[in-house]
């Protein structure tokens, strides 16, 4: 169950994702789970995976990111036949269910770690979460299904720091934590784009002000500006933090061939990224990584191959980084931006 550098990854899935039915057509398509879990194949990494059972989230453990009015909506609108919620985001009968266990994976992916039994968790569910409110979906996201492993853990006690690279700001985990103390939530992003928050101004609410950190970045940046600003913005305040654990909103709809976004990264520039990521949690057994947007699935499969070998040590790398392009000068204004905002604390 471990990879060439002897680190054990665990994965979580969640089962009946299938009946979440939101089209041939649609870019969230059932057939993203299969392109993911092919890229741990292409690394070579699925023998050695431990395979996590399903698990489905409790009534109370939703409670603590949505409201129960929302979730009993949302219940009542799937069981009766569904619809759409907006006009991105599709339900059916069987979306109900398949949300409730998608939020469950990432319960079980940190109940795992929490055992000892892994080093790195990969949660490949759907529908995705990071755009869902606590009491909206949106933006293809039912349940927020990061949001509520990240709340379970601070219910414990535990410090927890949200990266999430997804090439679309997430906007209902921010929301959810914005005035949490308990919470550090980080987004690099494309801007302008769907759904237009995370300005560099938006910081957090008064009990947690600078505890919300937002890079957005132009279109067609690379992959050597989001680590620029991995390491000069986003490093040094969530070492400040110091969290207990490191949740990532793994989107990869930043790579250059995603049809709903325009930033240019490869498959090697997520290996990088994680890679980074993975030095900021207190050591083994704190990572866990949920599946967000990518909708090429040749570019997710790749993605996630890469990633995945990265944090495990394995020697699978399908495309190398990218450098170049604009955004630099977007890092260094949210640099100084954040100097200023701490000086002020």
């Amino acid at each position: 169950m471990t990879g060439a550098g002897g680190s054990v990854l665990a994965v979580a899935t969640a089962p009946g994702h299938e009946a979440h039915d939101t089209g041939s057509h649609h870019p969230e398509r059932p057939s993203r789970i299969g392109a993911a879990l092919r890229g741990l194949a292409d690394a070579g990494l699925v023998e050695a995976a431990l395979q996590l059972g399903p698990r489905a989230a409790t009534a109370s453990e939703l409670e603590r990111v949505h409201s129960p009015q929302y979730l009993a909506a949302l219940k009542v609108f799937c069981q009766s036949g569904g619809g759409h919620l907006d006009p991105d985001t599709p339900a059916v009968p069987g979306s109900w269910t398949a949300a409730l266990h998608a939020a469950g994976a990432g319960l079980a992916a940190v109940d795992s770690l929490r055992a000892g039994e892994a080093d790195v968790a990969l949660v490949a569910s759907r529908p995705p979460g990071h755009h869902a409110l606590r009491d909206r979906a949106m933006g293809f996201c039912l349940l927020n299904n990061i949001a509520v492993a990240a709340a379970a853990l601070a219910a414990d006690g535990q410090r927890v720091a949200i990266v999430d690279w997804d090439v679309h700001h997430g906007n209902g985990t921010q929301a959810v934590f914005w005035n949490d103390d308990r919470v550090l939530y980080v987004s690099t992003h494309q801007m302008p784009l769907f759904p237009g928050t995370g300005a560099l101004e938006e910081v957090g609410g008064p009990d947690a002000t600078g505890l919300i950190l937002n890079v957005p970045l132009p279109p067609a940046a690379t992959g050597d500006v989001v680590l620029r600003a991995i390491d000069e913005v986003v490093a040094p305040e969530v070492e400040a933090f110091a969290p207990d654990w490191v949740l990532v909103s793994a989107g990869f709809d930043a790579h250059r061939a995603d049809p709903l976004a325009g930033l240019h990264l490869s498959a090697g520039d997520f290996a990088d990224l994680a890679r980074r990521v993975a030095g900021f949690g207190p050591g083994r057994g704190r990572l866990v990584l949920f599946l967000e947007g990518g909708y090429d699935l040749d570019a997710l499969r790749l993605s996630v191959g890469a990633t995945l070998a990265a944090l495990v040590g394995s020697n699978y790398r399908p495309e190398a980084a990218t450098g170049g392009g604009p955004g630099l000068a977007a890092v260094e204004r949210a640099r100084l931006f954040r100097l200023s905002l701490g000086s002020r604390r």
